[in-house]
């Protein structure tokens, strides 16, 4: 396929709203359920897998199998499928395992699809609200069969900001944490849900005018950019420029607050390990040396 089919747009949303829904069925079945052998760390950590994400991701890749066997697949737990064209779903069967497998009550099934690396449909089902959140491009946004837009938030001092802390916070200088400290001293405040597709859906339905964070893979995202996208609003880099799933850094907001997200972005300076008990950490994450005494 050369060119994007628009009597398909709705077909796939929907494909991706049964799927989402699937696998919010299996973490319905697991929530509170969880024994102590069914979370572990994978990759560093705190970064959390339960079985709950497993038996989500199978649930969502079945669907994506019997609908769209030709569409390739990318999921957080099992990697890339190749397929045979230039569409490829992007699967997050579990966003929000730390909070998932505390009890806190914020997670999602998201599942986008996207064209040449640009999302053009997608869902999110978050079992413990009832919401189902979709998108089409072109089509616009919905929150169960609600249309949503964002808010006409227009002053940083006024907005309600929400935010998130990579996996390596603890081994990076560039962690964030300026960038919290920054934003709440100058907004009504700055949330940290913990599941970043549940962030930038509630950016599109306006219940946070402004969402940041860094660390972030192409299944965090896909999915709850469109939403964004679709609902009014604009998603860039961290400089302001074009957005790139392939970027880990992403801004999504009400249109009248992207020069001031970005502008504050570009005034923060990353906070010295010392200052909150950590070693003194490079960009990169190396502990440096200590500083001689005066």
């Amino acid at each position: 396929m050369t060119e994007l089919d628009p009597g398909r747009l709705q077909q796939w949303m929907d494909i991706a709203v049964r799927a989402a829904e699937a696998g919010a069925d299996q973490l319905r079945r697991f929530h509170g359920q969880l024994s102590d052998g069914q979370v572990r760390e994978k990759g560093g950590s705190g970064n959390l897998v339960t079985a709950a994400d497993l038996a989500a991701e199978q649930a969502v890749l079945a669907v994506l199998e019997q609908e769209t066997p030709e569409i390739g697949v990318l999921a957080e737990e099992s990697g890339r499928r190749a397929g045979a064209g230039e569409l490829e779903w992007c699967v997050d069967p579990l966003d929000g395992t730390t909070n998932f497998a505390h009890g806190y009550p914020v997670f999602a099934t998201s599942v986008g699809l996207c064209w040449r690396g640009e999302p053009i449909a997608a869902a999110l089902a978050l079992p413990t609200t009832g919401e189902l959140f979709r998108a089409a491009r072109g089509h616009g946004a919905w929150c169960n069969d609600r249309p949503i837009a964002v808010s006409r938030c227009s002053s940083l001092s006024d907005a309600l900001l929400v935010t998130g802390f990579a996996y390596d916070r603890a081994t990076r200088l560039d962690n964030n944490y300026a960038e919290f400290a920054w934003f709440t001293h100058r907004t009504h405040g700055v949330r940290r849900g913990g599941a970043a597709a549940v962030d930038l859906a509630y950016v599109a339905c306006g219940r946070c005018d402004g969402y940041w964070e860094r660390g972030l893979s192409p299944w965090d995202l896909a999915a709850g950019v469109l939403l964004v996208r679709e609902a009014g609003g604009v998603v860039s880099d961290y400089r302001g420029g074009a957005f790139r799933l392939s970027s880990d850094r992403v801004v999504a907001c009400a249109p009248a607050l992207h020069g001031q997200l970005v502008d504050g972005l570009g005034q923060c300076q990353p906070l010295h390990g010392a200052s909150y008990g950590a070693p003194e950490l490079d960009t990169a994450g190396q502990e440096t040396a200590p500083s001689a005494a005066p």
